[in-house]
C-alpha cells in the first residue's frame, strides 16, 4: 500500500500545470519541505473548506476531497525559519480515507490518483476564448507577470480551461467544482459561457 500523502491545506484551488508560490514558516511544513528535497518527493495541495491554515488544532478543519500533487521547483531561504517555495501542480488525487493530523500538526491521507485530462482540442466555437487567453497572457507579460509555465498549450482544452480558472475571480467552491470535472471540454465550455456572460469574450 502506498504511503499516505502529506497535505498542505490552502484557501486556494490548485490546477494541474498551475504554478504555486508558498511562504513556509511553520515547523511541520519546514520539515515537510526538507523531507521532500531529501527524498525527491512532493506533497498534495488541497483546498481548505473550513477552518484555519495555520496552527495545529484540528477543530473545525474541513478539507475538499480532491486536490493536486505538487512538484517542488525552487526552494529559497527568505530569512531565519522562513522558506520561499515555488512548485508546479501535477496530477489530481481524491482522498481515499479520512485525513489524519499527526502529532506535529501535519495532515496526511491515503489518496487515489485521478487520470489526467484527455488531450482534446478546443472546438471552433471556443476559439474566441482561446484567443482571449493568448491576449491576456501577452498583456500580463508586458506588465512583467508570467503566471503560467511554458510551453503554452492552446491546442489543449483542459490546459486552456485551467488557466482561465486560475485568472477568473470566481468563488473557491466554483473553482473546486471546475477542477474536479473529468471532461476538459465541458470545463472549457463552462468557462466560455462565463466569459461571454461577462462580455470578456464576444463572438
Amino acid at each position: 500500500m502506498a504511503e499516505p500523502l502529506p497535505l498542505f491545506p490552502l484557501r486556494a484551488v490548485l490546477f494541474p500545470d498551475g504554478l504555486v508560490g508558498l511562504k513556509v514558516f511553520e515547523a511541520r511544513y519546514l520539515d515537510l519541505v526538507a523531507r521532500c528535497l531529501r527524498e525527491g518527493t512532493g506533497f498534495g495541495i488541497v483546498c481548505l473548506q473550513q477552518g484555519r491554515e495555520t496552527g495545529t488544532a484540528a477543530q473545525g478543519v474541513k478539507l475538499e476531497r480532491v486536490g493536486v500533487t505538487v512538484r517542488l521547483d525552487e526552494v529559497d531561504a527568505d530569512g531565519p525559519g522562513l522558506l520561499r517555495v515555488r512548485g508546479t501542480g501535477l496530477e489530481r488525487f481524491r482522498l481515499a480515507a479520512t485525513p489524519e493530523q499527526q502529532a506535529d500538526g501535519l495532515w496526511t491521507c491515503e489518496v487515489e490518483e485521478i487520470a489526467a485530462d484527455a488531450l482534446r482540442a478546443p472546438g471552433e466555437a471556443m476559439q474566441p476564448t482561446v484567443q482571449a487567453l493568448q491576449e491576456a497572457i501577452h498583456k500580463l507579460d508586458e506588465q512583467g507577470h508570467q503566471p503560467f509555465a511554458e510551453p503554452y498549450r492552446f491546442d489543449d482544452a483542459g490546459w486552456v480551461a485551467n488557466r482561465w480558472c486560475e485568472l477568473l475571480p470566481v468563488p473557491l467552491a466554483a473553482k473546486q467544482k471546475l477542477m474536479e470535472l473529468e471532461d476538459p471540454v465541458i470545463r472549457l465550455s463552462i468557462v466560455d459561457g462565463y466569459l461571454r456572460d461577462k462580455s470578456i469574450v464576444i463572438g
